[in-house]
């Protein structure tokens, strides 16, 4: 279903009976970036998409706020669906993405942080990569805007395009590959697109070490490799989840990032801040998996 533009919006519209993409929002204590979230998706006009909003707020949840309430209204004038969930008691980040991941129904579902504004046709973009490349999953590493005059071509010597077909890989710290995650600091992604001179509707795949923030997955696979199922091993607190089931999709069908990143951080501080448990230090012990 092509996205309703504002002379339709009061016109009697049915639910559509089938998407290609659902996006997942983990929400918590963070209305304000919300709303900036769900514009960026109100932006988009392919393919035809979802949302679904989990909520852990403390308080009142963060559709409330009237920013994110407009946001909400914005998206479902334009006929696409919205559904509101209170997950609660709060059993950590893995735990959250796999009760989102649950409520997916479509191919395709990207999961979408709370603090990261899309421009318009980045998910069209991700979609068609992960149409024409059949990975695992891509990503767009959200990029910090206020670093755009900070160079760190330390950072960036990583970066390696994908050149043929994508094919899986084995991460773990110290193995080949994990050396590419500064590669997604700061801005660094904005200025390898500069200096590569893409050009508008082009897209380049390449290697990642893992994506934070903005990741369409082949739900199939995403599920195949066992999803967010670990969180049952995990204390509440922790992060990194997303990187153990990135690893666990890339050993079977691989991953590529997604040059240009049309992915901005908010820049908002993190919510995540004790992070005494790395997911992968727990699940991925040597020899376990």
């Amino acid at each position: 279903m092509a996205r309703r533009t504002s002379e339709q919006w009061a016109r009697q519209q049915d639910r559509p009976d089938n998407v290609a993409v659902d996006v997942l929002v983990p929400t918590c204590n963070r209305p304000a970036e919300l709303a900036v979230t769900l514009a960026g998706l109100a932006g988009q006009a392919e393919p035809a998409f979802a949302v679904v909003i989990s909520d852990q707020s403390a308080g009142q949840p963060a559709w409330d706020h009237p920013a994110a309430a407009a946001m909400v209204r914005v998206l479902e004038a334009q006929g696409r669906p919205v559904t509101l969930l209170r997950h609660l008691p709060r059993r950590g980040l893995a735990e959250h993405r796999q009760f989102l991941l649950e409520q997916a129904t479509a191919e395709q579902c990207l999961f979408l942080d709370d603090d990261v504004w899309l421009e318009p046709g980045a998910l069209e973009r991700l979609s068609t990569a992960l149409g024409e490349l059949q990975c695992g999953f891509v990503g767009m590493a959200p990029q910090g805007l206020s670093f755009l005059d900070d160079r760190r071509p330390e950072q960036t010597a990583a970066f390696q395009a994908w050149e043929g077909p994508v094919t899986p890989e084995r991460i773990r710290p110290g193995a080949p590959g994990f050396e590419r995650w500064p590669l997604h600091s700061a801005a660094n992604l904005s200025h390898l697109s500069a200096e590569l001179s893409l050009q508008p509707g082009e897209w380049v795949p390449y290697h990642v070490a893992w994506l934070g923030g903005c990741v369409l997955y082949r739900r199939e696979a995403l599920n195949d490799a066992g999803g967010f199922h670990f969180w049952t091993s995990l204390p509440a607190e922790h992060a990194g989840e997303d990187v153990v089931a990135q690893w666990q999709v890339m050993e079977r069908c691989g991953a590529a990032g997604i040059l240009p990143s049309g992915a901005v951080h908010l820049e908002s501080p993190t919510t995540v801040t004790d992070r005494r448990v790395e997911a992968y230090d727990v699940v991925l012990k040597e020899g376990a998996v």
